[in-house]
């Protein structure tokens, strides 16, 4: 199949990944060559460490990057597609701006996905001129390493594009789960209150970053503590998700701790911006609590 997938992003060019890397050819898009460039060295990164760990042959490598084009113009980037994977920015404005474009731009029969992590699939398909064949496809970071893909049917979803998305997420080796269209769908609803009290307990002095990751992560078995995966997410799509179920239910426990407010407005924005909780700044393995947190 030929796939087209919009933003060469974190979650954009680890899409793009598992797409080449199971013998599709993909068409990845974004805005500017810098961000193309910075994609397809993240997906060479990627690939280079599993042929490291000897899960992937050289020659496995090569092929799969070989199966990648790039692409600054959407329509050029989409005339092609058997699928569209939008995975730009958690932005409601941009995603429709995008998905009203590919109306005329993406071939007729071709199913158009989005990897929103909140925004309701009902009103991004109401931009285009296919809502039965618009679906959300929610893939989880990191994308080549984790096994859920969360699959979201808008309002007029159709029974043959959720089967295709269906199939198409195990051909990739990974586990969907149909879900229906609400703010956060199943995945976010359930973490980012989690996340969110985490930062208020943070705000409030109940404890320390260090101190309140290791609570979760010994006293709760996850793997990674809320504050650390907070940073890995990115701390303006936590607020961003967390306005969106704010909006959404009109519930006072999805208000988002000012103390993220603070952060994103400073931009400190957790890996992405080299600073949230943690510093990233030092290129170690090991996490160094930021220094306003000290």
């Amino acid at each position: 199949m030929n796939i087209s997938v919009i933003g060469a992003g974190q979650m954009g060019a680890g899409i793009a990944q598992v797409f080449a890397a199971a013998g599709h050819q993909v068409s990845l898009v974004d805005i500017s060559q810098e961000s193309l460039a910075r994609g397809v060295k993240s997906i060479d990164g990627s690939l280079e460490r599993i042929v490291r760990k000897g899960s992937l042959t050289e020659a496995e490598r090569t092929s799969t990057l070989e199966r990648i084009t790039t692409h600054t113009d959407l329509g050029d980037g989409v005339k092609s597609a058997d699928l569209v994977i939008e995975a730009a920015t958690e932005n409601s404005e941009l995603k429709l701006k995008i998905f009203a474009q590919l109306s005329s731009l993406a071939p007729a029969a071709a199913p158009l996905a989005t990897n929103t992590s909140s925004i309701s699939i009902t009103r991004i398909a109401a931009a285009t001129d296919r809502p039965a064949k618009v679906i959300g496809m929610h893939f989880m970071n990191p994308v080549p390493v984790m096994q859920l893909v969360e699959v979201i049917r808008g309002y007029a979803t159709d029974d043959a594009t959720c089967k295709m998305v269906m199939d198409l997420s195990r051909s990739l080796g990974k586990t969907p789960v149909e879900v229906n269209d609400y703010p956060g769908f199943v995945a976010n609803r359930i973490l980012m209150p989690m996340l969110n009290e985490a930062m208020y307990a943070l705000w409030e002095g109940v404890g320390g970053v260090a101190e309140i990751d290791t609570v979760m992560k010994l006293g709760m078995a996850h793997p990674m503590g809320p504050l650390q995966l907070a940073d890995y997410i990115g701390l303006d799509t936590c607020l961003a998700i967390l306005n969106v179920m704010k909006e959404g239910f009109g519930r006072a426990h999805y208000q988002a701790c000012p103390l993220l407010v603070n952060m994103v407005t400073a931009g400190k924005l957790g890996r992405k911006s080299g600073e949230g909780f943690y510093n990233y700044s030092g290129g170690g393995k090991d996490l160094v609590v930021s220094a306003a947190f000290q």
